[in-house]
């Protein structure tokens, strides 16, 4: 059993390094955004490369995420995280310096590697090392941290822009990676899936059941993956990357090659279904779609954070272009939605366990779908306290609402064995669906390839997009509404109740016992 104390040297240290893991990606899932119209003019980008400069990360990071925490439980928890760590700064370091769109496009795809070692490794160390009665503490710090670097992102980011230049947004992980690995290596006790004597501590570090978002996948939790799912990780993450180029490529690029990748990703995508059939371990086990309730509540995922990716790429971009703020206004204008969501997410969760989830997760989306509406008043010259603080306030409210209660209800709606399975698919789906709006809202809406070039253009696509976004939400709503029931009194509580990310829900991990209500 796991034995560090919290209040130890040794767990501080461990929490430290967790927390600059975390937060070298929660960072750039934030930043970069606000970088994109600067990005696009040192570099003489069209809107599509741009596209594929926030989706090559998505498509990594949430094509490969459930088999990184496989390969943690596996390899060993500390190493596979230094891993995600070196390699996500040396991506950086070449985002960095990239010298045209396409060899950012390329790193930024590296990124999204170093991602998916990284972000579920982070947390399972702290499940693997901290005692029990200090380990939820720690995840809670771990998540009020992380969420922190999340809220200081756009601003450091807009500044960063407006002052050293935007590639300092990228190479600002270097230095927090220089400090992470060496007190990672010296501090944190190596685990796996299996009990593995930690001479640091002495003591006995990773017990098979604290495993994350891939353990206890395919034939039982607890279990360190014998057989990785390698061939479904690159069919899915091929799918998503086929699509994604037809959606991109279908304003301007010939049609016999759009249409044959469009097909091609279909293709792919049934491939995936059926080796995650027939695999005995696999990455996606489709039998947990079993639950109606988990069902559901991924189509809200599916619809919610779609909006949430596609708001959060336009409104940086309409902030600089049409109503002509910085790159520091401009991230700094949307601060508030992660603000609310460090002070208000802990109690939402309280709240949704009192009423159930199906209210929180019906007026949730719409709260968010009423913010995007307001968000039609944001143009030329729009004034920050009338025009956007209501919209960003709103918006707020409602991701205060629903994120909570959606990643409970996701935990509850399968067997506690596979709490960090389910948290996993909830994650990567949400991801999934931003890297699909973004490819797909400036084809919904019109948007040419020079669009954020012209304030005017820009603006009319913008207005449409938000349109499309709030009646996504509403789909949501709609489903959260007739599909959602109040999960049973016994059933699994996430350990994360206070959350910062605006683009994905937490990721939770494996346990054994189940915590009553």
């Amino acid at each position: 059993m796991p034995d560090v104390r919290l209040a130890s040297p040794q767990g501080k240290w461990i929490l430290l390094t967790t927390v600059l893991g975390s937060s070298m990606a929660l960072l750039d899932s934030t930043v970069v955004n606000v970088a994109l119209p600067r990005i696009g003019r040192d570099l003489d980008a069209d809107l599509a490369a741009l596209q594929w400069t926030v989706n090559a990360y998505l498509l990594t990071l949430a094509g490969l995420i459930l088999l990184g925490g496989s390969l943690g439980d596996h390899y060993g928890r500390r190493k596979v995280f230094v891993v995600g760590v070196v390699w996500f700064a040396v991506a950086s370091l070449l985002c960095g310096i990239a010298p045209n769109a396409g060899v950012l496009v390329a790193a930024r795809a590296l990124q999204g590697v170093g991602g998916a070692l990284l972000t579920p490794g982070s947390l399972a160390l702290i499940q693997a090392s901290f005692h029990p009665e200090d380990r939820g503490r720690a995840v809670g710090l771990w998540s009020g941290f992380g969420g922190m670097g999340a809220a200081v992102g756009p601003f450091l980011g807009g500044w960063l822009v407006d002052g050293p230049g935007w590639r300092w947004v990228f190479l600002l992980n270097v230095p927090l990676a220089v400090v992470c690995v060496p007190v990672a290596l010296r501090h944190v006790p190596e685990s796996d899936g299996r009990p593995v004597r930690s001479g640091a501590s002495g003591s006995t570090a990773g017990s098979p059941a604290e495993s994350v978002t891939g353990s206890g996948a395919g034939s039982g939790a607890g279990r360190p993956h014998e057989r990785f799912d390698v061939l479904g990780a690159f069919l899915g993450a091929l799918s998503l990357a086929l699509v994604t180029y037809a959606l991109i490529e279908a304003r301007s690029g010939p049609v016999g090659v759009v249409t044959g990748a469009a097909v091609a990703g279909l293709v792919a995508g049934f491939a995936f279904v059926a080796v995650e059939r027939r695999h005995p371990d696999p990455m996606l086990p489709l039998d947990i779609f079993a639950s109606r309730q988990f069902t559901a509540v991924n189509l809200v995922t599916l619809c919610v954070y779609a909006a949430f990716g596609g708001f959060f790429f336009l409104s940086a971009v309409q902030l600089q272009v049409v109503a002509g703020w910085s790159a520091l206004g401009a991230g700094t204008a949307l601060l508030p939605t992660t603000v609310l969501m460090l002070l208000l997410s802990a109690r939402s969760g309280e709240l949704a366990e009192h009423i159930g989830p199906r209210i929180p997760l019906t007026v949730g989306p719409l709260l968010c779908a009423a913010g995007m509406l307001l968000m039609l008043r944001v143009g030329p010259g729009a004034s920050y306290a009338t025009d956007v603080l209501p919209a960003v306030l709103v918006l707020g409210f409602g991701m205060v609402a629903l994120v909570a209660p959606l990643t409970a209800t996701v935990l509850a709606s399968v067997d506690v064995t596979r709490a960090g399975v389910a948290s996993g698919v909830n994650n990567a789906a949400a991801r999934a669906a931003g890297l699909v709006a973004v490819a797909a809202l400036p084809l919904l809406t019109g948007m040419s390839s020079e669009a954020y070039r012209s304030a005017t253009a820009f603006d009319d696509a913008f207005q449409r997009a938000m349109v499309l976004c709030a009646g996504v939400l509403v789909v949501g709503a709609v489903v959260a509404f007739t599909t959602v029931r109040r999960p049973a009194p016994d059933c699994r509580r996430p350990e994360c109740r206070t959350h910062g990310s605006v683009l994905a829900p937490p990721l939770e991990g494996e346990r054994t016992k189940r915590r009553l209500a």
